[in-house]
């Protein structure tokens, strides 16, 4: 019999925890909630203070049956649910099930699993956090209120089985609204002057662009017409280009601070192309502990669910002694770095950083998944740069006048990598390049290579990605990061938004059940309204407010969109979504339908044409075998591979991305692999053949077969 008991969430999770804490303890999983709202009706008793009408998940009475003798057996009960709302819920509820009162002392939470760091909790336990309890409560009652009151509303007004979410639904309203700004963009001209002005330097010519900018007093000049740029033209036809400044200048520029759950999720979708779910499944892998050496798991991670930049003096020490013993002195700042959260960050959980800095992500590779390998290289990598020291950069900013036209031309060269040596953040659609000018002096009069202007139209906003869209819900301060990846799934398997590769783009049925929502319930899609019961539900965690206020707030507005939903009776169509796929039987433009395996292409001509026919996603290489084009298609597993739009006639297959040229070795086709660090290079795809281009001027053959650890294609 153990001394103490000791109840986590995931088994593998368990595992490790028990064996940082010997045998006087025994570690159960409770694998989740063991209680919740039941899935069939409200459960939520309005007239009552809004009193939330819990029952035991179906499928759990094993576990909890399990939990109640271990208890019963047990000195003592330390519930280790994760250390967040949720986590605080789920104890909660472990309480009432096993007879423990609230006031006792019995919480722990760990915010690494690391054996110094569990050891040290248990010896700490508290109270559960009823704040806690009540905000994650208050959201869950105000999530079923939305959930099971209007998607009956949808399903007589627009069409069975759709569903409306608090969050879910601002963030369908996000990507519609982007789509109709796109729709609605009419393009403005504008024209560019660009100088490409040379000296010459050391015997060699130096050429370099200055751009127009306005009048030589500095004001600036927009040119909104070729009349406008041929003005200009004129202005400095056979006109000196003097430089009239030269400001040279030091710039310093500080790294970015350690991950918290969106901006992992953010920089996952732009590096490692992964969609937020699986971002957050592989990040969990890693924070409940992976058997790296022989003494068995622990946790590469700091849990995971943060909105905090805090990082441990500890840790922070630690990391600048690698950074000293890695790169050298001149790379440690000379002050710590601290990084200031917003104003609605809990401080409760540090950022999300490596718990062990002697776990080097090449040191530790071969006990990691892929997947698990880039993403804790990322994390690895971005809190070791944010403790190191500013890259520095030598700014030049130049003035140059020709008659009556001001250019300027700017150049940036790098003194010192700084933190840029081991990581820089990216951003989408980043284009700024580093760069140089030559010495330049004022009085100068440089020689006019070419003048070029350039016509150019206005382009309307990008579509959202998931790494922006998760961007703008955390500037808005909507939803909570843990669950983003929760809310975007259900905007897909709802069928209101397709990505096509990276962007989000809503269907007709999201558009169509988007202007429903606003028409009937403005408040539930409003972004500053959704983001202002967030802030209230931060107040209840705070012990700030009270949750039933909350709830009585909210809910008499919604209870008036509803009786005037309810008392309006024409139907909303949802028009068919039009392909650019004709029907081989009838001719007819093909439609996309929804089905039990999503979405596919139907002629509208039926019941006289039933043709249908699945969705092609092309890879944009044709095939080697038969030139069609080649397409992705899904394994049984849900793996992605490349197969010929011609099967069955043609029966090519492959895992890996043809590039469409011949290998100069043996003639078979070339094709992108990746190597096991994640480095993309170009293999021949003949097995007997030892061709491999690793992108440098020229290829290199090298001996060895293509790894067998491809990533897929991205």
């Amino acid at each position: 019999m153990a001394d103490c008991l000791v109840i986590v969430e995931s088994p593998s999770k368990a595992k490790n925890i028990g064996r940082f804490l010997g045998k006087n303890y025994k570690v159960d999983a409770c694998v989740g909630h063991l209680r919740d709202l039941p899935e069939k009706k409200l459960a939520i008793d309005i007239e009552n203070d809004f009193a939330p009408q819990y029952a035991n998940i179906k499928g759990k009475s094993d576990v909890i049956k399990m939990l109640k003798e271990d208890a019963q057996a047990a000195k003592k009960v330390l519930i280790a649910t994760d250390p967040d709302r949720e986590g605080e819920a789920i104890a909660w509820h472990i309480e009432y099930l096993l007879g423990i009162e609230n006031e006792r002392v019995c919480r722990v939470t760990f915010h690494e699993i690391t054996k110094n760091v569990v050891q040290k909790a248990v010896e700490e336990p508290r109270a559960v956090d009823l704040n806690l309890v009540d905000a994650y409560q208050a959201r869950r009652v105000l999530d079923r209120l939305v959930g099971y009151e209007i998607s009956p509303v949808l399903w007589r007004k627009v069409k069975k089985g759709l569903s409306a979410g608090r969050v879910q639904s601002v963030v369908l309203r996000l990507i519609c609204d982007r789509e109709e700004e796109i729709e609605n963009f009419k393009p403005k001209e504008y024209w560019t002057v660009d100088a490409e002005l040379s000296k010459t330097v050391e015997g060699r010519e130096a050429r370099f662009v200055a751009k127009y900018y306005g009048t030589p007093d500095g004001k600036k000049k927009n040119l909104d017409n070729k009349e406008a740029a041929d003005k200009v033209l004129i202005d400095v036809n056979e006109k000196d280009f003097t430089v009239v400044s030269v400001k040279n200048s030091k710039k310093k520029k500080a790294p970015a601070p350690p991950f918290i759950t969106s901006t992992l999720q953010q920089e996952a979708s732009r590096r490692l192309n992964f969609p937020s779910s699986k971002t957050m499944s592989v990040v969990q892998s890693l924070y409940e502990g992976v058997a790296v050496d022989e003494s068995g798991g622990t946790g590469l991670v700091t849990y995971i669910r943060t909105d905090s930049t805090r990082v441990a003096d500890e840790a922070q020490a630690a990391a600048r002694e690698y950074i000293k013993e890695t790169y050298g002195e001149k790379y440690v700042p000379g002050f710590k770095r601290v990084y200031k959260n917003k104003n609605s960050a809990q401080d409760a959980h540090e950022a999300i950083r490596p718990t062990h800095m002697e776990y080097t992500p090449e040191k530790i590779r071969a006990k990691l998944t892929n997947d698990q390998y880039r993403l804790y290289k990322l994390i690895f990598e971005r809190f070791v740069a944010s403790q190191m020291a500013d890259a520095v950069y030598d700014v030049c900013n130049v003035n140059i006048v020709a008659g009556n036209s001001l250019f300027k031309a700017s150049g940036s060269v790098p003194l010192f990598p700084g933190y840029t040596k081991l990581y820089e953040e990216r951003q989408d659609n980043e284009t700024e390049e580093d760069v140089s000018l030559p010495p330049l002096a004022e009085g100068e009069i440089l020689a006019l290579a070419e003048l070029k202007p350039e016509q150019h139209f206005t382009t309307p906003p990008s579509r959202y990605t998931e790494a922006s869209l998760i961007k703008t819900l955390t500037e808005y301060g909507i939803g909570r990061p843990s669950t983003y990846a929760q809310i975007i799934s259900v905007v897909f398997t709802r069928d209101y938004v397709v990505r096509d590769k990276k962007l989000l783009i809503p269907t007709e049925l999201g558009k169509t059940v988007n202007k429903y929502l606003n028409g009937a319930f403005p408040n539930i899609v409003d972004v500053s309204f959704t983001a202002d019961v967030e802030e209230q539900l931060d107040k209840v965690a705070q012990g700030e407010k009270e949750w039933v206020g909350v709830i009585r707030d909210f809910h008499r507005g919604l209870s008036e969109e509803l009786k005037k939903a309810m008392g309006e009776t024409e139907r909303v169509k949802v028009p068919d979504e039009v392909s650019d796929v004709k029907c081989d039987k009838c001719g007819r433009m093909m439609v996309y339908k929804q089905g039990r395996f999503g979405r596919f292409l139907a002629c509208p001509g039926y019941p006289e044409c039933k043709n249908t026919k699945a969705i092609q996603d092309n890879v944009g290489v044709n095939c080697p075998d038969c030139g069609k084009p080649l397409v992705y298609r899904k394994s049984k597993a849900g793996k992605k591979y490349i197969s010929c739009s011609g099967y069955p006639e043609c029966k090519f297959i492959s895992w890996n991305v043809p590039t469409g040229k011949k290998c100069p070795k043996c003639s078979a086709h070339l094709e992108y692999v990746y190597s096991k660090a994640g480095k993309r290079f170009v293999a021949c795809s003949n097995k007997e053949c030892d061709y491999k281009d690793y992108g440098r001027r020229s290829s290199k053959a090298s001996s060895g077969k293509g790894s067998a650890d491809n990533k897929e294609a991205e």
